[in-house]
């Protein structure tokens, strides 16, 4: 017998509860615990409940909603156009049919012959020509310009309202304060959408810090732009080195600075703005052979991405297309499933902290994955572990998607992958460095299972903690102690056992 679904109320209020949780920890929080792939499954099996079930609509429903809730500590703005958000898929069959809805739609379909339009759009005879730019991961910007001079940045916040970072933003040294005006007078308006991302170069710098200074490595340079920009003091946000580039527009005046999106990224990257590299196609075969062009050099780039962003290239276009509730008809995000490899655990080894928080780490025969041989990755907690069964030996699946620090996933469940001898790997009883009693607690970052618990070293005296205790108060953000790093305190402490 298959599994029983809840009635279509129970599953529809289910579905609206996970994904409320899932926004908030992604957009307010920085602390996902979805992946980008499963929050768009979840969403779409709500949207498809609730077309079925319209005596079930909700105008707080998820589907109608544009993005997360404006961060605490700044001020909420509202935007003078609201930045909303871009429908998503994985499928190349699903991106064909998207251009051909919209040549149909703009009466331009490739035999040349004017058709009936779609979403109330007046046919042309124009052809329909297609923008495709990387889909960068990081944190969406509004940039308003009045005369040339930046005055306000918002982020997108709810899609309405955003949070005034200005001051975060004004630190960004890649962002003009002031446009060039080589061309003319600058406009009296010019809103420029973009995108606040973390360098890939500055999160590996970051994280190196962090290991020396015994804190816990950030996850992936998304989130920790996020994290930066919630920074009320400004000054921090200057240490990060934090990048920019625009990728559209909202309010203008004049209102039509250029006719097409490609002329646009030309007309304010004369001014002085990074912008994303765009790739003009004429049809879906040209559209899908850019995605996977950019596919093969993504990793290239100094910034994450995970995706191309495909656009109608024209803005009258675009405008006879509309938009739907909570997303623009005349735009698609193509996103690049999750990179994967196989590989074998050799150890799950038992890491403590300066908390004396026992963490297992998988160490693995090293492994090519998203251009970076892999040899460690997380575990997380040893609920996981026992959840998942992961056992020394096993072949299992490792897997990066918008993450820096790889995630093991699963074992490899073929036939005679498991060797008979492999057996369960049990949390320690004891602290695995000084012995000590360790106590079991429910782990606050767990991501939502009750098997998932912590274990904690509670004797004050471990050599471990005294370490790790050592190298964050010797560190750059607290004595900053010069001379005295890790390896350093490693020879002392090795000179000197007791």
């Amino acid at each position: 017998m298959g599994t029983k679904h809840p009635p279509a109320k129970q599953r529809i209020e289910q579905l609206r509860d996970l994904l409320r949780r899932a926004e908030r920890a992604y957009y307010v929080d920085n602390n996902p615990f979805l992946s980008d792939q499963e929050f768009d499954e979840q969403l779409a099996e709500l949207a498809l409940l609730e077309a079925q079930h319209p005596e079930l609509s909700d105008p707080a429903s998820p589907t109608l909603r544009v993005g997360g809730e404006p961060l605490p500590g700044f001020e909420a703005v509202a935007h003078a156009q609201p930045m909303l958000s871009i429908d998503n898929t994985y499928n190349e069959a699903e991106v064909r049919a998207w251009v051909a809805r919209c040549q149909k739609a703009l009466g331009a379909a490739t035999s040349g012959e004017p058709s009936q339009s779609l979403f109330g759009a007046s046919p042309g005879t124009d052809a329909v020509t297609f923008a495709c730019d990387p889909k960068i991961d990081g944190l969406a910007i509004s940039l308003r310009y009045e005369h040339g001079t930046l005055v306000r940045a918002l982020t997108r916040g709810d899609g309405v309202r955003g949070d005034d970072v200005t001051a975060n933003v004004r630190t960004i040294r890649s962002i003009p304060l002031v446009l060039d005006s080589g061309d003319g007078p600058p406009p009296r308006v010019l809103e420029v959408r973009g995108e606040v991302f973390m360098p890939l170069a500055e999160f590996r710098r970051l994280n190196e810090l962090r290991e020396a200074e015994g804190e816990e490595p950030l996850m992936n340079p998304r989130n920790a732009c996020a994290g930066t920009m919630k920074q009320l003091d400004s000054r921090a946000v200057a240490e990060r080195r934090l990048g920019f580039l625009a990728h559209g527009k909202g309010e203008c005046d004049p209102p039509d600075p250029a006719p097409t999106f490609t002329k646009f990224l030309e007309l304010i990257a004369r001014m002085g703005l990074p912008v994303s590299s765009s790739t003009r196609c004429q049809n879906a075969d040209e559209v899908v052979h850019a995605i996977n062009a950019f596919r093969t050099s993504m990793h290239e780039r100094p910034w994450m991405s995970d995706g191309m962003v495909v656009r109608i290239d024209s803005f009258a276009q675009q405008a006879a297309l509309g938009l739907t509730s909570k997303s623009p008809r005349w735009c698609i995000a193509y996103k690049y499933p999750a990179e994967r490899a196989t590989t074998t655990l050799l150890t799950i080894e038992p890491q403590v902290g300066k908390t004396g928080k026992i963490t297992p780490r998988a160490v693995m025969e090293p492994v090519l994955l998203a251009g970076t041989v892999v040899r460690h990755a997380t575990l997380h907690n040893w609920g996981l572990v026992r959840a998942k069964d992961f056992r020394p030996g096993d072949r299992v699946v490792i897997e990066t998607a918008g993450e820096i620090i790889p995630q093991v996933i699963e074992v490899v469940a073929a036939p005679g992958a498991r060797r008979p001898s492999a057996k369960p790997s049990e949390a320690p009883d004891a602290c695995p460095v000084c012995r000590g009693i360790t106590e079991i607690e429910p782990d606050e970052s767990a991501r939502g299972t009750a098997t998932e618990t912590t274990r904690r070293c509670v004797n004050p005296e471990c050599p471990a903690q005294v370490r790790e205790k050592l190298v964050w108060f010797t560190g750059r953000k607290q004595m900053d102690i010069d001379g005295l790093g890790e390896k350093t305190i490693d020879v002392i402490r090795a000179a000197h056992p007791d």
